[in-house]
């Protein structure tokens, strides 16, 4: 018993002293403009960027619990870690070393590639693990956002809905739609909660955006199917359209979502005059439109 509580105090104060050797422009947060009590991070910066809450870090850090494998590898890669002082964070935990697991990067299917291609006159998408965007048609650039301007690793839908101003502009409702996007993410996370991808999607939001830390924190969930939304579109005006899901026999993390709307109405003739529009653009080549996430 004393033993392991010097571990776990060693352990702390390991953790303390990596915190204090970092600057927040060392893990994308902003200085502030006021003078900081602490040197280096503060507790509730390393725990949101782990996404895990300030209490639980503050007890890992005082010694007075033992974290699991996937918080290790969390911290590790949040406090910037080399393999020895990982395996050290390791040891003094008494778990195995939390390497973090390589994922094959995720790749369009070809069906779906082919699919998205022959949707001229329909907006569509194909989103990924973590909602990343996998691949898009022009439509659907023009009518949300232009997908090829983003970095691949910042092109996320997510990640776009809470940071971008201009698709909080182009949602009339913004905040229900960012709010089951948050639900949606949190019912992958259940399935994959030891994927640092997202474990660090989600530090960076909660630390960026005081209503995604509330929304996350709420532990709401819901699965991708269909819904209504309405956008604000600069160029062709209001637009009421259905969107709908088709996932991926062969991936079912591949997503397939179209935006359609009933014929013979304002927001049809909207939709064409966006379609005519974006054919009339130069349009980038098949391998543009089919960035990988």
């Amino acid at each position: 018993m004393a033993e392991g509580n010097s571990r776990r105090s060693e352990l702390g104060e390991f953790l303390k002293a990596q915190r204090a050797s970092l600057q927040p422009r060392d893990v994308g947060l902003p200085e502030g403009p006021a003078l900081r009590r602490v040197p280096g991070l503060r507790r509730e910066e390393v725990a949101q960027l782990a996404a895990i809450s300030t209490d639980y870090y503050t007890r890992i850090e005082q010694g007075r619990i033992t974290a699991s494998a996937p918080v290790l590898n969390a911290l590790a890669r949040v406090l910037h870690l080399d393999d020895d002082q990982r395996g050290y964070l390791c040891e003094l935990a008494g778990t195995p070393v939390a390497r973090p697991r390589r994922r094959i990067r995720q790749r369009i299917q070809p069906t779906l590639a082919r699919l998205l291609d022959d949707l001229h006159s329909t907006p569509a998408l194909v989103l990924g693990r973590r909602m990343d965007v996998l691949a898009w048609n022009p439509l659907a650039a023009a009518l949300i956002t232009d997908f090829g301007r983003v970095p691949d690793k910042h092109r996320n839908y997510l990640r776009l809905v809470f940071t971008d101003p201009a698709m909080r502009a182009l949602y009339a409702d913004w905040e229900t739609v960012a709010r089951t996007c948050v639900a949606q993410l949190r019912m992958e996370a259940a399935h994959r909660p030891d994927d640092p991808q997202l474990t660090a999607l989600v530090g960076e939001l909660s630390v960026h955006d005081t209503q995604f830390r509330r929304w996350w924190a709420a532990h709401h969930v819901a699965a991708r199917r269909v819904g209504t939304k309405t956008l604000h579109h600069p160029l062709v005006g209001e637009l009421h359209l259905d969107w709908d899901t088709l996932t991926c026999a062969t991936d079912p993390d591949q997503q397939l979502i179209t935006w359609t709307t009933e014929p013979d109405t304002p927001t049809s003739d909207r939709l064409r005059i966006l379609a005519s529009w974006t054919a009339d653009q130069p349009q980038p080549t098949s391998s543009n439109t089919r960035n990988r996430a």
